[in-house]
Parts: C-alpha cells; sequence; structure tokens
C-alpha cells in the first residue's frame, strides 16, 4: 500500500490570535522578528484582511501601489502566508506532489534530500507545501492520475527519469504541470526539464585523463537504465573513439551509488597484475569507497591510479580544500544537486503561475575542478 508523508516548508499563519499586547508590541516594531499573522500584517497596514490576501495572492482588482506596499510589509515582518488559507483564496491546493517509487534504485538518498532541501526553500517562499507519496513501483502511476484528478497537488516534479519513462507522457496527458528533474528519450512528447549535461562532462573528464597518458580507464557508473547515467557512459565512450580507442566493457559498472559499491569495484579491478590506472565515478559515494579499498591495497591517489568523480555537493560531504595551498582532494565534475533543486522548483511555480506557456529546458554545465587525485599515467 503506498503510504504518505507531508513535509510542511513554509511558516505557516498563526491559528489563533495574539493578545493585544502583542499587537500593540508589533505597532511599535518590536515582533517584526518574529512570524506574523494575516490579521496582524493587515492591522499593522491598516487594510482589510481580504485585501492584503488579495494583494499577495496577485487579484488584479488591487492596485499596483497597494500590492507593492503590502509585499514589502510582509517581508518586513516576516510573513509567510498559510498554505490552507492561501488555497481557499485562490482555489489552488498550494502543494507540489512528490512520488517516489520503491524500485530497485531508491530515491530517498542524500542526494534525494538535497534536491528537496532546495526546493523547499522555493516553495516556502511562495507559501507552498510538499507532498511526499512513497509507493510501489507498480502503484506509481495510479497515484499520479489519482493526485491529479483529486486536484491535492498544483504539479509535480519528476525525479531519476528512466530512458523510456511511461510518467512522463502521462502526465502530459493529464495536463498537470510538471518538471522533470534529468531528460528522458522521449521525441513525442515536449515537457519542462533541467538537467546536467552528463555527457559532455564525462567526455570532458576522460579527455582530461587521456592527456594524462591514462588509456586503461573503468567507469563505476549508475543505474544505466537511469537516463543520467546512460548520457555518462555514452560520453566516456565517445572521447575513448575519438581518439581512436574503444573502452573496455569489462572495466564498466552499473550499480546504485553506495559507498560498497566503490569499495567491492575497487577490491575487484585493482588488485590484478593489469589494473586500470584512472578510474571515473559517478558519485561521491562509491568514490569513498574506492579509496578505502585502495588503502588497503597500499595504492596511493593521484601517483598508482587517478580519480575523477561527479561531485552532488552534497551538504553533509563537501570537499575541503584544506592542505595543498586549497586544492581539494578529488579532481570533480562540478554541479550543486541543491541549486537544481532550487531551479527545478521555480520553473515549475512558473508554470503553475503562468499555465499555458510552452515547456521550458536548461542544461547546466559541469564545472571541472583539478584536484590530488590524478596525475600522469604511472609507467
Amino acid at each position: 500500500m503506498p503510504s504518505s508523508v507531508a513535509v510542511v516548508n513554509g511558516g505557516l499563519d498563526l491559528l489563533a490570535g495574539l493578545a493585544d499586547s502583542s499587537q500593540s508590541a508589533l505597532r511599535n516594531g518590536s515582533l517584526s522578528r518574529e512570524k506574523v499573522n494575516l490579521k496582524q500584517l493587515a492591522q499593522e497596514l491598516g487594510l482589510s484582511q481580504t485585501t492584503v490576501s488579495r494583494a499577495l495572492n496577485g487579484f488584479p482588482e488591487v492596485s499596483e501601489r497597494t500590492r507593492e506596499r503590502v509585499v514589502a510589509a510582509a517581508d518586513r515582518l516576516n510573513y509567510r502566508p498559510s498554505a490552507s488559507a492561501a488555497s481557499l483564496a485562490t482555489g489552488k491546493a498550494r502543494t507540489i506532489g512528490h512520488v517516489v517509487p520503491l524500485a530497485e534504485h531508491m530515491m530517498i538518498n542524500p542526494h534525494f534530500s538535497d534536491f528537496l532541501a532546495g526546493a523547499g526553500e522555493v516553495y516556502a517562499r511562495s507559501g507552498y507545501e510538499m507532498l511526499i507519496r512513497v509507493v510501489s513501483q507498480d502503484d506509481e502511476l495510479s497515484i499520479y492520475r489519482d493526485l491529479a484528478r483529486t486536484g491535492r497537488v498544483d504539479g509535480f516534479v519528476v525525479h531519476g527519469p528512466m530512458n523510456e519513462d511511461p510518467r512522463i507522457p502521462l502526465l502530459a496527458s493529464l495536463g498537470v504541470p510538471f518538471v522533470v528533474h534529468g531528460r528522458c528519450h522521449h521525441s513525442s512528447t515536449e515537457f519542462s526539464w533541467m538537467d546536467v549535461n552528463n555527457r559532455e562532462a564525462f567526455r570532458r573528464a576522460t579527455d582530461f585523463l587521456l592527456d594524462l597518458g591514462h588509456q586503461r580507464m573503468a567507469l563505476v557508473n549508475g543505474l544505466e537504465t537511469m537516463n543520467f547515467a546512460s548520457r555518462r557512459r555514452v560520453g566516456f565512450e565517445e572521447a575513448h573513439r575519438a581518439r581512436g580507442l574503444e573502452a573496455d566493457p569489462s572495466l564498466i559498472f552499473s550499480r546504485d551509488m553506495v559507498e560498497p559499491y566503490g569499495y567491492d569495484v575497487g577490491r575487484q579491478i585493482l588488485a590484478k597484475p593489469n589494473r586500470p590506472t584512472a578510474v571515473l565515478l559517478s558519485s561521491m559515494l562509491p568514490a569513498i569507497g574506492l579509496v578505502r579499498a585502495m588503502g588497503e591495497l597500499g595504492l596511493k591517489a593521484g601517483e598508482d591510479v587517478s580519480i575523477i568523480v561527479f561531485d552532488d555537493q552534497l551538504s553533509f560531504l563537501q570537499q575541503s580544500g584544506d592542505g595543498m595551498r586549497g586544492v581539494p582532494f578529488f579532481t570533480a565534475m562540478r554541479s550543486s544537486i541543491r541549486a537544481a533543486g532550487r531551479r527545478v522548483a521555480e520553473m515549475l511555480m512558473d508554470q503553475i503561475n503562468a499555465p499555458g506557456g510552452e515547456p521550458a529546458a536548461e542544461l547546466w554545465e559541469a564545472e571541472f575542478v583539478v584536484g590530488r587525485s590524478t596525475g600522469p599515467a604511472p609507467n
């Protein structure tokens, strides 16, 4: 059975009025650092609660001058609209749906959490809540249909798109706003998406290693049924072919990106006499496992084996620049997944606030950062 978790990201209105002393304190500014409710905000402005609500929700009958005055006061007094009250005023659910499948690839992981943190910042500013539904893979499409039919959400963010993803044409047919974090290979369905240029990032990283003289290298990839991972493999192989080389298929791995995965692959490929001289990894988590395996085998990153990793800049796993004049340990392709969460949420808010527009697409380039984990191929 599917389960649901409602996560509130905005500060909700106080449901009860404060005492008269609190309201007079608001007048003299002593409550300006606290969150206030709609009644207090209206009293501060000398306007009705209806006028203030309509000004904050963009109703055309409120003048631009009044709207600007209300918005400025709301910012100054740290007012955040109640999602339930705003829903009554606008006819919207004021809720964004995130449907999470419990499949081979568990989407509830540090990457997912950081993405939600970024998206939540945008939802909070807009007075929206987040509805997370954790479902079996068999129930996933029916949950999308149910949430859209009942109007419980105003839009969806689609996570972890597959190469051929049935969620995309389904949501397009339902006519509900949605943005995909990533892409898929649908030629007949137009949709809004935001993605990192994974193919170019891994082509560039492979070229960097080839320029250093590495010709035998491994790819520790994510699950290649997922679009981001399939694009990373394409970039890796294209860079080889451009030099008249072929990537060794026995050194290409595809699994869920966790620390033991990197450790297991490291123990498997680095204990052999013909070990690869370089490894590219799709996440910082297996990279940590790889370094653990190298330590057990007495190998040093950047000398015996070069490492390049895709760094999502996870909040709990930041690369430091301590030592060696601030140079980070890992050479990395870097793109913040939290920033991606913010941008996807902004794109979805744009769709909800201005329905009927053309689908939007953004492709971000990863930043390439040279660290201490790469060096010339050993002789």
